[in-house]
């Protein structure tokens, strides 16, 4: 029997994102694109236009022509189309948030085993060159610190800023650290629409490590770093200059008068990282390769970022009632 090689994948949501998805699929040498299914017909025409004439198709349709489902479409949609998606037996790559509650994340954890299709979640970080030359650096960090701010755009403001931006750095967090988290402690700010806008939070890990996470997108500029602090030593990364420094004692040059510590300076070739995403998607689903970025990973990532959302509301209750911040006054 001739082994199958091309994914037949439809997608929903021909937003920002799904625009970028539908172009990876079109150029992808194991996926075909089969049909766009969004609300407002003219976005999913001029998507699958754009990707090589993938068509419009209402969504029933659109499950009966496709193998695999890409859902990019708003975070409060993710879960009722995961679930149509799944119970049709079609394979999933859902954008994160997987769910906007733990119940409905644990719901499709189990909807997917037992329909034994594969659920992947873009984490898109997990696929990074970046991530690569961390994990590589640092096993058993002991303080993790990120910021990831930029300026303001109108794009994903229905969610806070905790789960459009910083669920990637907890996500990633998480996987560095490998440990169940302990406690959390937040901040946030709802400034240019009704959600946080701006969080900070601190992260309290079982094995005793902690990371102080900041995200914000009403900033002047864009930046993305991520300092670590363990025993194989100290650890610098700037994302926009695809640069890290490395102090330790294996490699780079000797620094006099440290005891025998070294400075090791990385630049890392990018990738794309969205290929890298779609490449292992359907490596899974036509080869059964294991996922990277499963159910189980998207529904830490998210009980993290509840997490953080809960403890910013109970900040600004404590805040509000000794009179720190006017309880009319939600945001700046």
């Amino acid at each position: 029997m001739k082994e199958k090689t091309i994914l037949r994948v439809g997608l929903v949501g021909a937003g920002y994102f799904g625009r970028f998805h539908a172009l990876k699929t079109a150029a992808s040498q194991r996926e075909a694109l089969v049909g766009v299914y969004d609300p407002v017909v003219e976005n999913a025409e001029r998507v699958g236009k754009e990707a090589g004439g993938a068509p419009y198709m209402p969504l029933d349709k659109l499950l009966d022509q496709c193998e695999a489902l890409i859902i990019a479409a708003p975070a409060e949609e993710h879960y009722k189309l995961a679930v149509q998606a799944i119970q049709a037996g079609k394979h999933v790559l859902i954008e994160k948030p997987i769910a906007s509650t733990l119940e409905q994340a644990d719901h499709l954890i189990e909807l997917s085993e037992k329909a034994g299709i594969v659920l992947q979640v873009g984490h898109l970080l997990r696929y990074s060159a970046e991530q690569k030359a961390i994990s590589e650096r640092i096993k058993r960090p002991l303080y993790i610190e990120t910021t990831r701010i930029a300026p303001f755009k109108p794009r994903g403001v229905d969610v806070s800023v905790v789960l459009d931006l910083m669920i990637h750095d907890l996500d990633l967090v998480m996987a560095i650290v490998n440990s169940p988290i302990d406690k959390v402690d937040a901040l946030g700010a709802a400034v240019t629409s009704e959600f946080e806008d701006i969080a900070n939070a601190r992260v309290t890990f079982v094995n005793g490590c902690v990371a102080t996470i900041a995200a914000s997108r009403i900033s002047l500029k864009t930046e993305r770093k991520m300092r670590i602090f363990s025993e194989e030593g100290y650890l610098s990364a700037d994302f926009m200059e695809k640069q890290l420094v490395m102090i330790g004692r294996e490699k780079g040059l000797p620094l006099p008068g440290t005891n025998g510590f070294r400075r090791e300076a990385v630049k890392w070739k990018d990738h794309d990282n969205l290929e890298q995403e779609h490449a292992a998607f359907a490596a899974s689903c036509l080869d059964g390769a294991p996922v990277i970025v499963d159910a189980v990973a998207g529904r830490n990532a998210l009980e993290a970022a509840l997490a953080v959302i809960n403890s910013v509301k109970e900040s600004r209750e404590r805040m509000q009632a000794s009179g720190l911040l006017s309880p009319k006054k939600m945001s700046f």
